[in-house]
């Protein structure tokens, strides 16, 4: 073990022991030995107990920790002090500028357990109600936390999106024109997760031309294709390339999840789509219409392409309301006058105002006499801009027995009510899939949140029976939210086929904290697309008449 691995683990004692309010002396002395030992430059392996005594500041107790770490790899105080602290709260002493007491104050203030929650409730505003947390240090964590998570191995399709589109530009660019270049594999199937950006160009040397045109850093050969990183955000690019002639062909198999994949070649020979210079004449060959990228996931897609029943997938342009929104009242960055008036402008022709319930102390849920307030707000808004719509709405709280958390004369005098597990959510499959049932059942349920709770990349949710709440919201007429949060998108897209076959309503909802979270409605598309969705079978593609109608029970 090198010096400077055995200072890391002073390190962390002391950030960790800092955590659980320890005594400041130790920390002090433990953060002291990280400082001296890293710079040492005799190995503290090579060194006697004698010449470690010696070391200003190194103890018999440090010195005896170090022995330890030396013999065995490991140090008991500080696995005793990990023991008793969730791995995603040590993970976040990796966040610089972050320390150990704000880490302590979103711990036991928000109940917050990982990096993925705490960008999460950094985006649903929940920080500013902390002490010693404002706007400002709410939005420079924000930016610290996207950065800490582009890092990392694995990418939330959002973080993506946007260097994906720029590096195809610039690749295009580097080439000449004639040269096809598109996206594919997981990215351009539009997946929730990936763990790189994948890029076909037709032309059989293009590695060589990108090396010199300064569009990719550290481009290196790998099994008949390239990887490389892009050049600002460092983030993995694998490169493909093929003849001109055969770039259809090739998209179409690059573009191709496993199970699409054998589905194809259970049905085709590779003989009767080879050597296809556009995907549309692949698709030609094969007598079938384009099966658009994102349901080139699983078989089935192919299987009604063949029987002529592929569905037309949702479009942005066919969501007419906004529905899920926070404002100010509860958690919300922006008033309901903002929300309403920014919606408005953006095309929507309505708003499902719901805020959090009164169960959502941490999120300023909202007593009976709030909601009175808030619902006579929506009045007065309603008759200024019509024909624009407020629906009144709550996200109620599912409480630990599947109750919702108001009284009957509250919940009746709401438009609708989104149901959704906030809290205890760590639940075996029969509790937690009883808990949502019975939340359905409930009357004055519309529609069920974010049916697992996940956070993608930082929790994976609790786990449910998704057929039996399936059914459950099948047999009780109510809608599930596909929860458009690019951290969430829950219900998962491989759930929309059951959903669809069993005649539920799905609403593609932002979940919006403030007036930029509406164009999370964006990302929740692309998951519906994935599942087949059509705009037919979406409650919010609907106008604001025939939404509140198809929620009434």
């Amino acid at each position: 073990m090198t010096n400077k691995e055995i200072a890391q683990h002073f390190r962390k004692l002391g950030q960790i022991m800092e955590l659980h309010g320890e005594n400041p002396f130790k920390i002090r002395s433990y953060s002291n030995a990280y400082r001296t030992l890293r710079s040492l430059e005799q190995p503290l392996s090579e060194m006697s107990a004698e010449e470690m005594g010696q070391i200003k500041g190194v103890g018999k107790a440090i010195q005896g920790k170090i022995q330890e770490l030396l013999e065995t790899g490991k140090m008991n105080t500080l696995e005793k002090y990990r023991a008793k602290t969730p791995a995603g709260v040590e993970e976040m002493l990796n966040i610089k500028g972050f320390g150990p007491k704000k880490i302590m104050a979103v711990w036991e203030g928000l109940g917050v357990e990982s990096v993925g929650e705490l960008l999460y409730a950094v985006n649903e505003n929940r920080l500013v109600e902390l002490k010693g947390f404002g706007k400002k240090t709410q939005e420079e964590l924000r930016k610290k936390l996207e950065y800490y998570q582009k890092s990392k191995d694995r990418f939330h399709y959002a973080a993506l999106e946007p260097i994906a589109g720029k590096l195809a530009e610039s690749v295009r660019a580097a080439l000449p024109d004639e040269v096809p270049v598109s996206l594919c594999g997981a990215i351009r199937r539009k997946a929730v997760v990936l763990d790189e950006i994948e890029l076909l160009i037709g032309q059989e040397d293009a590695a060589k031309v990108l090396e010199t045109a300064d569009v990719l850093q550290k481009l290196a050969p790998s099994n008949g294709s390239y990887t490389a990183r892009t050049v600002e955000e460092d983030v993995p690019v694998r490169i493909y390339s093929c003849p001109k002639a055969q770039f259809g062909s090739t998209l179409f198999k690059l573009t191709a999840a496993d199970d699409f994949s054998a589905a194809v070649q259970a049905h085709f020979s590779t003989a009767d789509w080879e050597g296809k210079a556009t995907e549309a004449a692949v698709f030609e060959q094969l007598s079938l219409p384009v099966i658009p990228p994102e349901l080139r996931e699983e078989g089935w897609s192919l299987d009604l392409a063949k029987a002529g029943k592929l569905p037309q997938l949702i479009e942005e342009q066919d969501i007419q309301g906004v529905v899920h929104a926070h404002t100010t009242y509860s958690d919300g960055a922006h008033t309901l006058r903002d929300m309403a008036e920014y919606a408005k402008n953006q095309g929507f022709s309505y708003l499902g105002l719901t805020d959090h319930s009164k169960s959502a102390f941490y999120a300023n849920g909202l007593q009976p006499e709030r909601v009175r307030q808030q619902m006579e707000e929506v009045d007065a808004l309603n008759q200024e801009l019509a024909p624009f719509r407020i629906f009144k709405g709550i996200e109620s709280d599912i409480l630990n027995d599947g109750s919702l958390d108001y009284a009957e004369e509250v919940l009746k005098a709401f438009d609708f009510i989104i149901a959704s597990v906030h809290s205890n959510l760590r639940m075996d499959e029969a509790k937690a899939t009883q808990r949502l049932i019975t939340a359905i059942e409930n009357p004055y349920t519309s529609m069920l949140g974010h049916p697992t709770g996940r956070l993608l990349l930082s929790r994976e949710g609790y786990p449910i029976d998704h057929k039996k709440v399936l059914d459950a919201c099948a047999a009780n007429g109510v809608a599930v939210e596909i929860n458009a949060n690019p951290y969430r998108l829950d219900l998962d897209w491989t759930w929309i086929p059951y959903a669809l076959e069993k005649g539920i309503l799905l609403s593609i909802n932002p979940d919006a904290h403030s007036k930029a979270g509406i164009h999370d409605i964006h990302f929740g598309l692309q998951a519906a697309r994935k599942g087949g969705l059509t705009a037919a079978q979406c409650v919010n593609a609907k106008s604001a008449e025939a939404f509140i109608k198809a929620l009434q029970r």
